[in-house]
């Protein structure tokens, strides 16, 4: 996985706000269920408002049932259009946006579906203000959001800055394709936003 500094990182995305970054190439229509795999190991608080740059590993939504595998790293198209993972099973992690915990708006994505095969964020739309979300990184932290608001946008209207923007606190997206599935393009007309604020942030109990 490729590392950037904050600061790098915050100036690239106040850049690309003005680029369309909605997400595209979702599948076929079909439920999607995943279940959630055993309990992590016990941790404790950490007194923090904002966590130093680590990659993220993992992500955890238990009021729909998610616990994703390992997150992949996402860049731009030749379009200047967010990619999107080859498969359905897979989400992502935008890598010019700050890593979870850092401050401004952490951005991860997957499929609705995919080729027919169900998608680890199919249930996005499920998630409701108040359901925790939560981040495993690679230094072993986890941080932790509290989803505040959910919307479903036209792709043709994707609020880009309010997406991608910086923020003054660590903040999350998760981004899904949703509505009506057009038949014609093979794609979804619209996506799902889940904006989150990070709440607490936890490290592994020392044995």
């Amino acid at each position: 996985m490729s590392s950037h500094r904050c600061g790098a990182r915050s100036f690239i995305v106040a850049a690309v706000a003005a680029v369309l970054l909605s997400l595209l190439g979702c599948g076929s229509e079909s439920p999607a269920t995943l279940a959630v795999p055993p309990a992590a190991a016990a941790t404790v608080p950490i007194d923090a408002d904002t966590l130093p740059a680590s990659q993220p590993l993992s992500v955890q939504v238990s009021s729909i049932g998610v616990r994703t595998g390992e997150l992949i790293d996402l860049g731009l198209t030749a379009e200047r259009e967010l990619e999107v993972p080859d498969d359905a099973v897979t989400a992502g992690w935008f890598e010019l946006s700050p890593t979870p915990g850092e401050v401004g708006p952490a951005v991860i994505a997957g499929h609705v579906d995919y080729a027919g095969v169900p998608g680890v964020f199919g249930r996005l739309p499920e998630v409701q203000p108040g359901d925790e979300i939560s981040v495993a990184r690679v230094d072993g932290t986890t941080a932790v959001f509290t989803v505040y608001e959910v919307q479903r946008y036209p792709k043709s209207e994707f609020p880009t800055q309010r997406v991608y923007g910086n923020t003054e606190t660590p903040e999350l997206r998760l981004i899904t394709c949703g509505g009506v599935f057009d038949e014609a393009s093979g794609n979804y007309l619209d996506n799902v936003v889940v904006y989150g604020r990070m709440t607490s942030a936890l490290r592994p109990r020392s044995n």
